[in-house]
């Protein structure tokens, strides 16, 4: 008999504490987004609406729901309710009769109710404890510590940590099913998960299964291999040999071809019991780590080749993680697979992500870099706790695990930075330890069995006690340029072999903060900008970075726009500066890719999708083939603010990590004036080799700038390699603040290229500097973006719209807006 499901997704209504009147509902969904339907609260991003919001973390919550099984589910042997995911402390009744107490928001829960059933209606009522009120009964005399939590004890919670709030989030602790739940019937077996391990040789990959069953009972396996809907493979028994394989790449490196497995588990007479289905990708990922002439290497090898990996860290992209689909999924992780990206580190402060999600990032050629959910907190280690997490590691490994994008399984995020409150007393020492060095590695080797697990990030593998952020192995979080407020120029200082972890702030776009601030308070320090600004410094942090590239701008357009403007260039200079050092330094992931409400933060991407200056400055500095131009020293500040700059050279360096082992290019140089004078030029022939970075020409412009001012000159270069993407870069001997920058008009005209795509073409008789290309209120990319136009030389920029625009509309709309612009 086949296995059935139905779905209990229908007719859910709550209890409202205020009117005790039951609500309709919405599942999978959260208490707020069901409040918020009813206008019962307020916008929760709106203005200051989220403080006033808090009471709701205090209340218990009520959801129910009436059901008739269909006839054929009650024919099985088994009938199980399937919960997904509840969120968090809920007890689950079944006409009146208590089937399940859960507290774990990361565990998937089946529960055998078939003695309970019965025709015609069914009652199913789900209780939420308050979040609140479940913690504060768990809270012990040692206080644990909890970088941000404001009001302490969530990491008593198996639950989403950052809905306690964060310094990028809001605090919306809430109560809900926040996955699908339904019925399933099945009789004499079913397969729980399925482990797979590849062996690649020269007859091609070999595929070997180890199913898990739900019983003990006689069976085999039979299957098929296919690709591109056609059969490659049909088999019986555990294992088959794909010949000729299609293998799995990440972006940037090849293709991504999925085969789809399907399995059948059969009983002893040939029944078909079960069957299970998933794609995979022919591949294989090693996190490499051998002795090299810096140390012990960190580098991600993927089908026998060393990848530089290039991406950002990953947070939940709403903080109602219900209202994510896969739409948006799509615009977020397709966004970074257009900037070059081959990684994405699944942040370990907030959930494990969705289906749709490994989807994407299998289809995208993204490599997932995944922590299991801990961050930046200290955690219990009691029996219950521990048991707790040993299901929910193996709930989400055994989920994950046949993954072609997953490299890495991470046990933490920054918990190590702490040693010394992990040792501070042997209880808290054996905590961290049965979790991170027992239970999760365990749980990866029992149902993964083949992916790298690693402790925390950052981790230093001769032990945590020596500290972290080492630069002869392993990963390291680098915070300097932002919270302690060094130079810039700090980060060629360090020579990490991965950095997963480093940013800078910026402000929402000016199109982005009108949908959470009235007009009256655009201004950073106003009451709901501050309500926006979730890190204690943040607005004191960005103003000082900002005042050391830019003048004082001309009301909050100019400065969101000069906040990102110097984001893009804090990490240009730090991921340009990683790639250089390749392969001693072999990734770069920054803080981060994305927001989950609309905020200050230091993401590349608005909450609304909106690209953010960083985002097309991260196309540019990931792109395979890119020349980095780098000037060094920086100006002296003498007695009396007297600056001293005697920088007049420039280095060229080329680094590629394309497709193939080389290419050639041209490299082409010329010192300018504003106004299109060409000063010094010159160029020459390059061969580009995988992995290589070269600095392939100093330059020596003291005799020029002698002649010529600082300020009234800038070096244009450009890479050409003879297939892909050019890069162009513009340097500068002086921070933008002190150029000369003349005012002129940039001429446009639009032309259709497509339905949805429109053609810019802009020239001025003068150097405009990080023009942008910004049409309000018209979702959009450009191919390019915040870059420099050269006097006299035409540029034209591809704007692909998010509903069909005629080239007419989109002149009229077409907003362009420079360096120049912001303070004049």
């Amino acid at each position: 008999m086949p296995q059935i499901r139905q779905s209990l997704e229908s007719n859910w209504t709550f209890l409202d504490t205020k009117s005790r009147s039951w609500l309709t509902a919405q599942v999978p969904g959260c208490i707020h987004t069901d409040l918020l339907t009813h206008k019962l609260i307020p916008e929760p991003f709106w203005g200051r609406n989220e403080a006033d919001l808090q009471y709701l973390e205090n209340l218990d919550w009520s959801y129910r729901m009436e059901f008739e099984p269909q006839a054929e589910l009650l024919e099985h042997e088994q009938v199980e309710l399937v919960a997904l995911g509840l969120d968090t402390v809920a007890t689950v009744s079944l006409n009146g009769t208590v089937i399940a107490e859960t507290d774990n928001m990361f565990i998937e829960h089946r529960l055998s109710v078939k003695k309970l059933l019965k025709p015609g209606k069914n009652k199913l009522e789900i209780r939420f404890t308050a979040p609140m009120k479940a913690i504060d009964a768990r809270r012990g005399k040692d206080e644990l510590v909890e970088w941000c939590d404001p009001v302490g004890g969530s990491s008593l919670l198996r639950k989403e940590g950052c809905s306690f709030g964060w310094d990028w989030g809001p605090r919306f602790a809430t109560s809900g099913i926040w996955q699908p739940i339904y019925l399933q019937g099945w009789s004499g077996n079913r397969l729980t998960s399925v482990q797979i391990r590849q062996t690649h040789d020269e007859d091609g990959v070999r595929l070997d299964f180890t199913p898990h069953l739900a019983r003990k009972r006689a069976g085999s396996l039979r299957g098929t291999v296919s690709l591109r809907g056609e059969t490659v493979a049909e088999f019986e028994g555990d294992s088959v040999l794909i010949e000729k394989p299609e293998l799995w790449w990440p972006n940037g490196h090849g293709e991504q071809p999925l085969y789809t497995v399907r399995l059948e588990w059969l009983d002893a007479q040939g029944n078909v019991l079960d069957a299970w289905e998933k794609q995979i990708g022919l591949r294989t990922i090693v996190l490499d780590r051998h002795p090299d002439e810096f140390g012990e290497s960190f580098q991600f090898v993927v089908n026998g080749r060393a990848i530089f990996a290039k991406g950002a860290n990953w947070i939940p992209a709403d903080a109602f993680v219900n209202e994510t689909d896969r739409k948006r999924l799509a615009g977020l992780l397709g966004s970074a697979a257009e900037a070059h990206m081959n990684m994405i580190r699944v942040w370990g402060g907030g959930i494990y992500e969705s289906e749709d999600f490994y989807d994407l990032c299998d289809e995208l050629g993204l490599l997932v870099w995944q922590d299991f959910m801990f961050a930046c907190k200290q955690y219990p280690g009691d029996r219950k706790f521990l048991k707790s997490v040993s299901e929910e590691a193996a709930c989400q490994v055994k989920r994950i695990a046949h993954r072609a994008c997953l490299a890495l399984w991470c046990g933490n995020n920054e918990i190590e930075q702490m040693p010394e409150e992990i040792l501070k007393n042997k209880k808290r020492t054996q905590a961290y330890e049965a979790v991170f060095y027992d239970v999760l590695p365990k749980a990866v080797t029992e149902h993964d069995g083949v992916t790298t697990y690693w402790p925390s990030s950052p981790h230093n593998p001769t032990g945590y006690r020596n500290g972290y952020n080492t630069e002869d192995c392993g990963d390291a979080h680098f915070w300097d340029v932002w919270h302690a407020r060094m130079p810039v120029s700090r980060y060629e200082e360090k020579f990490f072999r991965f950095c997963s972890e480093f940013g800078m702030q910026s402000y929402s776009s000016p199109e982005v903060a009108r949908t959470f601030c009235p007009p009256e308070e655009m201004n950073v320090f106003s009451p709901t900008m501050e309500a926006h600004q979730k890190n204690g410094a943040g607005n004191l942090i960005i103003l000082d970075y900002v005042s050391r590239l830019f003048r004082f701008p001309l009301g909050y357009r100019g400065l969101s726009y000069l906040s990102q403007l110097n984001q893009a260039h804090c990490m240009k200079v730090g991921i340009e500066h990683f790639r250089r050092c390749m392969p001693r330094t072999m990734g770069a992931l920054y803080w981060q890719l994305n927001d989950c409400w609309p905020v200050a933060s230091w993401s590349s991407i608005e909450y609304t999708g909106r690209w953010k200056a960083l985002h097309y400055e991260c196309r540019r500095i990931f792109a395979p083939a890119l020349l980095s131009v780098r000037v060094p020293g920086e100006p002296e500040l003498k007695a009396n603010n007297t600056r001293i700059n005697t920088n007049c050279e420039a280095e060229l360096h080329t680094v590629y990590d394309g497709i193939k082992p080389q290419i050639k290019a041209t490299l082409s140089w010329a010192l300018e004036t504003m106004s299109g004078e060409v000063i010094k030029k010159g160029s020459q022939k390059v061969v580009l080799r995988y992995g290589e970075s070269v600095l392939q020409r100093k330059l020596d412009f003291s005799r020029e700038l002698k002649k010529y001012s600082r300020e009234q000159v800038y070096l244009r270069a450009e890479l050409v390699p003879e297939e892909g993407e050019s890069s162009r870069r513009t340097a500068y001997f002086e921070a933008p603040r002190f150029l000369d920058l003349p005012s002129a008009p940039i001429n446009s005209t639009c032309a259709a290229a497509g339905p949805s795509e429109v053609d810019v073409t802009l020239t001025s008789k003068v150097f405009q500097a990080y023009v942008q290309v910004d049409f309000p209120e018209m979702p959009h990319v450009c191919s390019d973006n915040y870059f420099e136009l050269y006097p006299g030389q035409p540029r034209t920029v591809r704007v692909r719209f998010e509903k069909p625009t005629k080239a007419q509309e989109a002149e009229r709309k077409l907003d362009l807006y420079t360096l120049v612009d912001s303070y004049r």
